[in-house]
């Protein structure tokens, strides 16, 4: 089905509605004009004439209720099924414009509406086709054309200029024609072949020449994590509108919020006032930067490494070894590698040095050599201090890559 069925029946005019304006227009003109005394002693009567009667009840109840659609739910209709209903309806017209009566003028006899496929595809989406106007129209035209208006007299240049504008309201009859000739449009564009899909071939390449210039180079595509930011900035502003809300039916509950957003600042506040007087407290107490008594930084390293080379040229192996370990020891405590602390053993003051830091491994390297000549009780020799020295020697001097060259110690 093409989409030219749809532009039909939405864009052209309902005669019905045109038909209902035009006498709305008439009557509106004809009260436009009674300005005079006389003009209320006719909506009184008017109002007299509206009100119920007994002698009318009767009639009143045995009229036809309003006309309804004899069918809930539409259809699944194909084509051949909706131009056969079509054929059918523009017939039913027909023989109402000619009898004009109860029976022939049946708006049940419309039958539901038509839900028909807009392609020819198997999974077409389908649109609705209502009959609702020809309905209303069938039950309209039960009733005769209603006389010509009769001569009024002269008007004032005012209403002369209101009837000129005023629409000529259309006859029943006149309105059943016009149905007739819809149906038989409807009906002519039902059998016509679908019109085939354009390929905007142009367009495409016009846009592939902008999109193209300087000005869109530098487009990108949505960030996920702009895509998140936005979904979470969405969700806020629901929040709030819900709440505003909320607030406009329950007036405290808008009073609760500002206050408690007051209280939560308030405590903010608080709280980063004494984590500031916090740090200036500590500001305020000197630093103690000596080390303490006992540690091995509060002998500098350069006197423990006097000792090791006394205690070498003693042939002291055991004791030479212990003071180069704590001259390394105390030079790494002079570095601020780690506090200065006298309790803390050979493997703390190792487990202090990060593994990734190059003074890791000659670090461990001595002690496990300064552990086992102090502390285990074997016999050091010339070459194990040796090793040792060359070892300290390039943790004094800040050098690890080359100090142990001569292999691990024994």
């Amino acid at each position: 089905m093409s989409s030219g069925l749809h532009d039909l029946n939405s864009l052209r005019p309902n005669p019905l509605d045109i038909h209902y304006h035009q006498r709305m227009h008439r009557k509106v003109g004809e009260y436009e004009g009674m300005r005079s005394p006389a003009a209320f002693a006719y909506l009184a009567l008017a109002a007299g004439l509206a009100l119920p009667r007994p002698h009318l009840a009767a009639q009143a109840a045995a009229s036809p209720a309003p006309i309804q659609s004899s069918s809930s739910h539409p259809r699944d209709a194909s084509i051949g099924d909706y131009r056969t209903h079509l054929i059918a309806l523009n017939g039913l017209v027909q023989s109402c414009a000619k009898a004009r009566d109860m029976k022939t003028c049946d708006p049940s006899l419309v039958g539901p509406d038509d839900e028909i496929p807009v392609s020819p595809a198997a999974n077409a989406e389908r649109r609705l086709v209502r009959y609702g106007w020809l309905r209303v129209l069938l039950s309209q035209a039960r009733d005769k054309d209603a006389p010509p208006p009769k001569a009024k007299p002269a008007a004032t240049s005012d209403q002369q200029s209101w009837e000129n504008v005023r629409p000529v309201s259309p006859t029943t009859t006149q309105l059943l024609a016009d149905a007739q000739k819809r149906l038989a449009a409807d009906l002519a564009q039902a059998g016509a072949a679908p019109a085939p899909l354009p390929n905007h071939t142009q367009e495409r390449a016009v846009m592939k020449q902008v999109l193209a210039g300087s000005e869109y180079s530098g487009l990108e595509e949505i960030d996920p994590k702009d895509s998140t930011l936005e979904k979470v900035g969405n969700w806020l502003n629901s929040v709030l509108l819900g709440m505003m809300k909320a607030s406009a039916r329950a007036p405290w509950l808008g009073r609760l919020l500002v206050w408690g957003f007051i209280a939560a600042v308030c405590v903010a506040l608080v709280w980063g006032l004494l984590q500031l007087e916090r740090r200036w407290r500590i500001r305020l107490v000197p630093e103690d930067r000596s080390p303490a008594p006992g540690a091995a930084s509060a002998i500098p390293w350069q006197l423990w490494l006097e000792d090791a080379r006394r205690a070498a040229a003693q042939g002291l192996w055991r004791e030479a070894i212990h003071f180069l370990y704590w001259a390394s020891i105390s030079r790494l405590e002079s570095k601020r590698l780690w506090p200065a602390d006298r309790a803390r053993t050979p493997r703390e003051y190792l487990a202090l040095v990060a593994p990734e830091d190059p003074r890791q491994p000659p670090l461990a390297t001595l002690t496990r050599s300064f552990e086992r000549v102090w502390y285990g009780g074997r016999p050091a020799a010339e070459s194990d201090y040796q090793r040792a020295e060359q070892i300290a020697s390039a943790l004094i001097a800040g050098s690890p890559s080359a100090s142990n060259p001569g292999g691990a110690l024994q």
